[in-house]
């Protein structure tokens, strides 16, 4: 039998980003898909907040049982996950006030925490202007640090290069965009080795077929030989699924199910998909959507 080709015109492998013990892409196909001697697997992380708010969903709090980041972070260590991500969910009026505090948190907190972390901003400009310089210069270990964007690179990206770190550089679902701030990233002194690319998928606002697409084109790209496009990707998923009514609100009627179950399976679904399109890096808020993910990728196709 003549052999048939399943490489899909690949002729180059993701980029590794190795932090600590673990290795971040390295793809040399789609997902699980052996035909290329393809063995790496997208990585799991969780996520939870600095400050636990009333905004962090109620739903979460009650699967969490905890009343601090602390309590969480300990927690965090023994559920399986690859990486253990925190979001300084500081805010314009606070972030002077609590940069000290952030300082001894990492200082004496995460200094003690085994697993690999990300460090992530507030997703507010003034506020990570003043926050992803102080995470990158007093971070215990290496770590990756997110996200620098268009308006914020120029200041974040040579403090993280400087201090060793992983920089998540995010692009509003545009390939183009997300070349291009590559490109101007490594410019500014950060190594190819050290980028995640965030396409900041848009979650089920935007639809989801939209992130999926455009991780796909990026990936594809990158396959192609595109040298500015061939970093791997993480997607933060946990915080777009809980932005979704469905997943956050329990006044739905009967006929839409549990909604413990809906919620977690509405981030699986969503993690689900972006692993398909080539996620390398999948961040989570539900410790029961980390547990499903990680059946689904101890499995395999036979």
């Amino acid at each position: 039998m003549k052999n048939i080709d399943l490489s899909f015109g690949i002729k180059e492998k993701i980029r590794e980003v190795k932090l600590e013990n673990l290795s971040i892409g390295g793809n040399s196909a789609r997902s699980f898909m052996k035909e290329n001697n393809n063995s790496a697997k997208p990585l799991l992380a969780i996520e939870i907040p600095y400050i636990l708010d009333n905004t962090y969903p109620e739903i979460l709090k009650k699967e969490w049982g905890c009343d601090s980041c602390e309590q969480m972070l300990e927690k965090a260590q023994n559920i399986g996950a690859d990486i253990i991500s925190i979001k300084f969910n500081l805010s314009e009026d606070n972030v002077d006030d609590k940069l000290e505090g952030v300082k001894e948190f990492l200082k004496t907190v995460l200094s003690k925490v085994k697993t690999p972390l990300i460090l992530r901003g507030a997703n507010n400009d003034p506020v990570d202007f003043k926050l992803l310089p102080l995470l990158a210069e007093n971070a215990p270990k290496q770590c990756i640090i997110s996200f620098a964007q268009e308006t914020t690179y120029e200041q974040i990206v040579p403090v993280v290069a400087k201090h060793g770190h992983i920089i998540v550089l995010r692009s509003p679902i545009d390939i183009n965009l997300a070349k291009e701030l590559n490109i101007l990233s490594i410019d500014k002194g950060i190594e190819p080795e050290k980028i995640l690319i965030d396409p900041d998928m848009g979650g089920l606002g935007y639809g989801l077929d939209y992130g999926y697409s455009i991780i796909e084109k990026v990936k594809q790209a990158a396959f192609d030989g595109d040298t500015m496009l061939n970093m791997p990707v993480i997607a933060f998923i946990g915080e777009e699924s809980y932005r979704a009514k469905e997943a956050k609100s329990d006044t739905f009627s009967s006929q839409w199910g549990d909604y413990e179950k809906r919620a977690a399976m509405w981030e699986i679904a969503g993690a689900s998909a972006m692993v398909s399109a080539g996620a390398d890096v999948v961040v989570l808020w539900n410790p029961k959507s980390i547990k499903a993910m990680k059946s689904v990728f101890e499995s395999e196709v036979k």
